[in-house]
């Protein structure tokens, strides 16, 4: 038996919605390359899922603090703009099937993400799916960040939601951790880094692309209706 009703979906947005860690990733390699820091990648990594001030720490730590991380962080972020601005950010296969899913079927769309939150308008209005999300919670709005609870139990207050009857479609470790310490349902699709143990054991189900979570969401709800005798 299904104890709780699916009500709500609240999406991640970088990895999931949009292609951008990988293009993320090539920045960083490029401005390292250019600079001679090595284990970029490992560093990026570390910062999947967390804030600006977070990732700033990451990097401060890794190259030292003679390493002037504002000034990478910077120049990562306009580059970054110059390839990417304008609409031309990819979105991942399936977003606008899910997305259309949920809405032909009543269930409420939010996003919670630890990007900034005039970044998560704009890139979400220039892909032109800022229709779907009824609200947006980002990391600048709280001062913990993922894996901590709070951004999620913002976004279901924000909602007017319940985390048990709310679904988080998340890609980092970090997501899932915050999602599942808020008590929510974690979905995870895995970007750069896979699955491991721990991601098994805390989220509902993980899952290869945003179409197979788009399944898995039918299969609950169809459930649902079958137990509420529709």
């Amino acid at each position: 038996m299904i104890s709780k009703k699916l009500s709500t979906v609240i999406f991640d947005m970088d990895g999931v919605i949009f292609d951008s860690e990988k293009a993320c990733l090539d920045v960083w390699k490029e401005l390292a390359g250019e600079l001679g820091l090595e284990n970029i990648e490992d560093v990026f990594k570390s910062c999947i899922g967390t804030t600006s001030a977070m990732s700033f720490r990451i990097l401060t730590e890794a190259y030292g603090g003679k390493f002037d991380a504002r000034a990478f962080q910077s120049a990562a972020s306009e580059r970054f703009q110059e390839k990417y601005s304008g609409g031309r950010l990819p979105i991942m296969p399936g977003v606008k099937e899910i997305l259309a899913f949920l809405k032909n079927n009543g269930i409420r769309i939010g996003i919670a993400s630890s990007t900034g939150e005039a970044t998560v308008r704009r890139e979400i209005a220039e892909a032109g799916l800022a229709g779907y999300f009824e609200t947006i919670t980002c990391g600048d709005m709280l001062r913990k960040s993922k894996p901590e609870p709070d951004i999620y139990l913002l976004a279901c207050r924000n909602m007017g939601v319940v985390p048990e009857e709310t679904v988080a479609v998340e890609d980092s470790f970090n997501g899932i951790r915050s999602a599942w310490s808020a008590g929510l349902i974690p979905v995870m699709v895995p970007d750069l880094i896979p699955a491991d143990g721990e991601m098994y054991e805390k989220a509902e189900a993980v899952v290869t692309d945003l179409f197979e979570a788009k399944l898995w969401i039918a299969q609950r709800i169809n459930r649902q209706n079958r137990e509420d005798g529709k």
